[in-house]
């Protein structure tokens, strides 16, 4: 969204994507969950008394549009992708099957998933996690607007003091909103680290895949 208020950003996206690209140079498999809270939200939606179930399901549709603008750009710096949907849409992307993500994935292929879960009542973050599982990720990396977990919004509250490293149970436990309680205990299961770093500085994703920069790591 960068500064817009709506809608996709489309210079934000290069900006993820030359990242993203750095990466892969470098060597390192990349899969892709995209949310669409820059389009719609289904628990908006639902606030406003839409059905939750059909809320869900319109910000599902919304997470694919993002998928196919990152695909786009990410192909123009000449980084192979595939975009595969937990909702049907073959016009547009391939299905998701999970072995055909790791087939693209050994193939060097940039994964993009879309559409959550395919689940309504689900979000992102979860599907995320999920995702992170079936993979067999080393390692799930959440690029939001902070450059970590704190313990209160640090854009309200001056005094949020700021956590370098966390256990799993200490996130659950003090509720702490870095990602849903499901997507954390999914990563707890796997033993799937979780790394919580801003995603508006350039170059971060580098910088937090090489231990360096400012970033908060969940784990045992």
């Amino acid at each position: 969204m960068g500064d817009r208020s709506y809608g996709i950003d489309l210079s934000t996206v290069d900006r993820i994507a030359e990242d993203v690209r750095d990466v892969v140079e470098a060597g390192t498999e990349v899969c892709l969950v995209i949310g669409g809270g820059n389009i719609f939200r289904g628990l908006s939606g639902a606030a406003q008394g839409m059905d939750r179930a059909s809320a869900d399901q319109i910000g599902m549709l919304a997470t694919v549009m993002n998928a196919l603008a990152m695909q786009n750009i990410m192909e123009n710096k000449g980084v192979a992708t595939r975009v595969l949907s937990a909702i049907p849409m073959s016009s547009v992307c391939e299905p998701y099957i999970r072995r055909r993500a790791i087939r693209h994935m050994e193939k060097r292929r940039v994964v993009i998933f879309a559409a959550g879960t395919g689940n309504p009542f689900f979000t992102t973050d979860t599907a995320a996690a999920l995702r992170a599982a079936e993979m067999r990720c080393d390692a799930l990396l959440k690029g939001t607007q902070v450059d970590g977990v704190y313990s209160d919004d640090p854009k309200k509250n001056p005094d949020a003091v700021y956590h370098s490293r966390l256990n799993y149970l200490e996130v659950l436990s003090n509720d702490l909103k870095v990602m849903d309680a499901s997507a954390v205990s999914l990563a707890r299961e796997n033993d799937i680290p979780i790394l919580v770093f801003s995603i508006q500085e350039p170059g971060a994703l580098a910088r937090v895949l090489s231990g360096q920069g400012t970033f908060t790591m969940i784990g045992k």
